[in-house]
């Protein structure tokens, strides 16, 4: 193997566990050309808030990659996908693969849905459902979290939202995971085909959902989202309203998954951060931007160049692809002092880049923060000596943008 391979980004070992690559490239230029794959990666915090910033230069529109990186034209040759896509809704570009001003509009709509106080109407649910989880396994003093506890808790909660069934959380599991590989750069063609009749499966319930929704609106996200108005601006139709329900599905289900495992993985590996939070509680919404500064289960995104501009010094071609590494950037030793140290007091925590920055940043942030908040409160309210199970091995499925433990076997002590 070659030394450009040996070093890509997008190498599967190195995806799994990529600090080192960060700090040895990082070293010798924050911006490079990663030859194996032809993309262009940024790493540093500074130029990667920059770039979220240019708009002129740096564009969202990365739909090929949700097909397998094939171009329209290739797809439109491809007579298997188009079979199966026919029997759905188009996708459209609406809020992550949309720039302005059809962002703009977009992003108007979701806010009403997502605004701070209909997040705050849902901590009673949230608080009482993770009560139920707990419940489930505290007297055992033992679980495997991912599947006990950091899947069904935001996938029901955003699936209560959506209309669907709360207790079928592995039906809307599988259609996330369709969702998340077809992200991931690693598909198989087998799967690439599984992922294309999933979405349409899901694309059929939500639609029943919708048509409900616009006859008889309910106090949930999917009524707010298929009736909002802004500016007397029309109303989202289907392949818009199903396009942002998908990216909900994987921004409020996903990388919550993945912060909440990683947050516990944490507290069990520095035990010290753990009693910080037992002893003083008001430090756990600082905790939580630690823990996703650390985590940042959404590791990096696309940008596509719009026009030849330069970044750190470095020319970049237009059209090229660029990976805007979010996870990189959360490390910096510029911003942050001990970067790798968790620490669940420091003082600038919130400036992490986990949920990205400007007007793409997360839509469903506050959502996701509010489920951290209260699983810390209850776990260190509830349980005492966390630690990962004897003989676990933690494995990270490679993925080039998201981040995440696929298990997490712990051991504890009821308080």
């Amino acid at each position: 193997m070659n030394e450009a391979v040996a070093k890509s980004l997008f190498q599967p070992d190195i995806l799994t566990d990529p600090f080192d690559f960060y700090e040895e490239k990082r070293a010798d230029s924050p911006v490079f050309l990663d030859e194996a794959s032809g993309a262009y990666v940024v790493l540093d915090y500074d130029l990667i808030s920059e770039a979220v910033g240019r708009l002129d230069d740096f564009s969202n529109n990365f739909t090929a990659l949700l097909s397998g990186g094939k171009s329209d034209e290739e797809l439109a040759n491809d007579t298997e996908i188009q079979e199966i896509q026919s029997k759905g809704w188009p996708q459209v570009n609406t809020l992550l693969t949309a720039d302005q001003p059809v962002h703009t509009r977009f992003r108007k709509l979701v806010n009403l849905a997502f605004s701070m106080p209909k997040v705050n109407k849902l901590e009673d649910a949230m608080r009482e459902m993770s009560t139920e989880l707990i419940d489930a396994f505290i007297d055992k003093g033992q679980c495997e979290f991912v599947s006990e506890y950091a899947v069904p808790m935001p996938v029901r909660t955003i699936a209560g939202q959506l209309g669907l069934d709360v207790a079928d959380a592995g039906t809307i599991k599988r259609w996330t995971n369709a969702f998340v590989d077809r992200l991931s750069g690693m598909m198989t063609r087998e799967r690439q085909l599984e992922t294309e009749r999933e979405v349409v499966e899901y694309q059929h319930a939500l639609k029943a959902n919708m048509d409900a929704r616009r006859k008889e609106a309910k106090n949930d996200i999917l009524s707010d989202l298929v009736n909002a108005q802004v500016d007397g601006e029309r109303p989202l139709d289907d392949a818009e309203s199903l396009s942002i329900v998908q990216q909900l599905m994987v921004a409020g289900n996903e990388t919550t998954t993945a912060a909440l495992a990683e947050g516990l993985r944490l507290f069990a590996s520095n035990p010290d951060q753990y009693k910080k939070i037992q002893d003083d509680p008001s430090l756990i919404p600082n905790a939580v931007e630690e823990v996703l500064r650390m985590s940042s289960g959404s590791s990096g995104i696309w940008r596509v160049m719009h026009r030849d501009a330069e970044l750190g010094g470095v020319k970049l071609p237009k059209g090229a692809m660029v990976m805007m590494r979010y996870h990189a950037a959360n490390r910096d030793p510029k911003q942050f002092e001990n970067p790798n140290q968790f620490q669940v007091d420091r003082k600038n925590a919130r400036t992490h880049l986990a949920f990205g920055k400007g007007i793409h940043m997360c839509v469903g942030n506050m959502l996701s923060r509010k489920e951290m908040t209260v699983t810390f409160q209850e776990f260190a309210k509830r349980i005492d000596n966390i630690k990962i199970a004897d003989g676990a091995e933690l494995k990270y499925p490679p993925n080039m943008m998201l981040r995440g433990l696929s298990s997490l076997p712990l051991t504890f002590d009821k308080r």
